[in-house]
């Protein structure tokens, strides 16, 4: 690699400087000797690069500037107790797009909650972590708009706030969050999924309303206001978990359809965004308005389309149903007719359903086939291996985008996140809210100390394997299905709660945490490193169980389907036609 100019002026490094530097990379220079003369210059040649660049002002690029939303300025607060029971929102805020052509978009009408891992420009980002843990002491405010943040507001929606962000995005149930457990709308002191979990809850207010309506749920607890669809991320199933333990539609699009510009990030390779929704005809078009290239996001490439690209998700959806009608196949007996639909062996044999789950996801794959689908067992041997691989693959640089690392490829940072070092603080914030940070990070480093970079290269090559053979699966099939989850949401720890003797919710044996939910994320982390388009779809119900495992209500039950890259149009029909059979809620 070139120098680009020698220094010329003052030194800024010493000898002594460049000793300690080659030490710090396990080789010595010979003092006095004419490497150690040219070192010392290249040194302060970089040296005076580096502050060339430091001096430079601020960028951001304009296409993440704040959209002018009506009213101009951007307020928002944290409502108390008796305006978000569920604890849910994080803060609130009504942001509309002030041009008046918004106000005819695709999303005019429809009321947004964003994940608290993106930017919303004028409003604080906490990650779902506490103000200790970013270098400024407190939560920045945002100086941009994500860019799915920007189409949703260009689009028509109103965005109501920001929804409760499990702590640091790694928890997959809704009891980490520096601002306390997030409840199930179904059953209070129960858990959404993580980590979108306010999102979660927020969606599923208006079916548990509906619910209350006709007659089929009595009980009064207050639940607060929600909305219509809501912006998630999903690193390991963060969509589709809030999804399957909240009864509504969660989807991971294919990776690099939709830009993740402005977002906390974990792992490039497992980065997702994509729409929470009550409806497959909004999941449809909330897809279309997010999808397509940003010009910023490294993770989308010569696949993605460009925005006149995008498909007309909801026009293809609508457009088959009715040819459907057209041939009187739009019936409890024939609307998944055409529909090739492989159940992977493997995803039972590795996450053992609790009995009330297994029954309902039987169920609704039995729908399937009386709609007239094909429906048949296919087996993927590596799936058994993918949350293995999802393990090794990301850990050694999730820390580094912990701590805001950018990533190697060109892409818009988040410049206002900075999050505090490593050490004794930072560990004590988390040991007993959240170690899954801590876990990572010694993880990392096992894995260097180890193995070096060798097992890294070893499981990004058995990336492409795991894809080759989804990508094989469905060459046969249409569809690929899975169960989302072994149990129902699970009850929220006691430790979990904030009381006034337990004022930030910390477990003294964070085990507690955990046992209700390893293993919830095997069926789900796979598809993030294949980038295949996942979706979780509500299907039924099963039993809410306390830790004496007695049965205390009931609580939505998901099932995954996942179909070929940039083919989401396959998960909404599949969906589309299951309803055909009957709304989830009522089985």
């Amino acid at each position: 690699m070139s120098v680009v100019s020698l220094a010329s002026g003052d030194p800024t490094c010493t000898t002594e400087e460049v000793h300690a530097l080659a030490q710090a990379n396990n080789f010595a220079i010979e003092p006095g000797s004419e490497n150690e003369a040219g070192f010392l210059l290249f040194a302060n040649s970089f040296s005076a690069v580096c502050k060339t660049i430091d001096e430079l002002p601020d960028y951001e690029d304009p296409r993440t500037e704040p959209v002018e939303v009506e009213g101009g300025e951007r307020k928002y607060y944290r409502p108390d107790e008796k305006e978000n029971p569920l604890n849910a929102w994080m803060f609130r805020t009504e942001l509309r797009a002030k041009d008046a052509a918004a106000r005819r978009g695709p999303l005019a009408g429809k009321t947004v909650a964003v994940k608290d891992n993106m930017c919303v420009g004028g409003l604080p980002i906490s990650l779902g972590a506490s103000a200790e843990l970013f270098s400024s002491g407190q939560h920045p405010i945002s100086p941009i708009d994500a860019t799915v943040v920007r189409r949703v507001l260009e689009a028509g929606g109103t965005i109501k706030g920001t929804g409760v962000c499990e702590n640091l995005s790694l928890f997959p149930v809704s009891y980490s969050s520096h601002a306390g457990a997030v409840h199930n709308a179904w059953l209070p002191g129960y858990a959404t999924g993580g980590s979108s979990s306010g999102c979660g809850a927020l969606i599923s207010i208006s079916d548990v309303e509906d619910a209350r309506k006709a007659g089929h749920d009595s009980r009064q607890y207050p639940l607060g206001e929600g909305v219509d669809i809501a912006l998630g991320g999903d690193q390991g199933g963060s969509i589709r978990l809030p999804a399957a333990y909240s009864g509504y539609y969660g989807l991971k699009a294919t990776h690099g359809l939709i830009p993740y510009t402005g977002i906390g990030s974990l792992h490039p390779l497992i980065d997702h965004v994509g729409p929470m929704a009550r409806t497959v005809e909004d999941t449809a078009t909330f897809l279309g308005v997010l999808a397509g290239y940003d010009g910023m996001d490294p993770r989308m490439g010569p696949e993605s389309p460009l925005r006149s690209q995008v498909p007309d998700y909801l026009g293809e959806l609508e457009s088959w149903a009715k040819e459907k009608k057209g041939l009187g196949e739009w019936t409890s007996s024939a609307a998944a007719r055409g529909l090739r639909i492989g159940v992977v062996q493997e995803s039972f044999e590795i996450a053992p359903l609790e009995p009330s789950v297994a029954k309902a996801t039987q169920n609704a794959i039995d729908r399937f086939k009386s709609l007239g689908a094909d429906v048949r067992e296919v087996s993927i041997p590596s799936h058994k291996y993918g949350g293995a691989l999802w393990s090794v693959t990301t850990r050694p640089l999730i820390p580094h985008f912990l701590a805001a690392k950018p990533p190697d490829l060109l892409a818009h940072t988040m410049p206002h996140i900075d999050i505090v070092a490593p050490g004794q603080p930072f560990f004590d914030a988390l040991a007993n809210k959240n170690p899954a940070p801590l876990n990572v990070i010694m993880n990392a480093t096992y894995m260097e100390q180890k193995y070096g970079n060798g097992l890294s290269r070893k499981a990004y090559m058995h990336v492409f394997q795991l894809r080759a053979a989804y990508d094989a699966a469905l060459e046969d099939v249409d569809i690929l299905l899975t169960p989302m989850t072994s149990t129902v949401g699970p009850k929220i720890p006691a430790s979990a709660l904030k009381t006034e003797a337990n004022p930030n919710g910390q477990s003294k044996r964070f085990m507690d945490l955990y046992d209700p939910i390893i293993g919830n994320t095997i069926n789900t982390c796979p598809f993030n490193l294949s980038g295949h388009p996942a979706m979780s779809m509500p299907v039924g119900w099963g039993d809410a169980k306390n830790e004496k495992g007695e049965v205390e209500g009931r609580l939505p039950v998901g099932l995954q389907i996942v179909s070929k890259r940039w083919d989401e149009v396959a998960l909404l029909k599949a969906a589309k036609a299951w309803e055909v059979g009957g709304r989830w809620s009522d089985e």
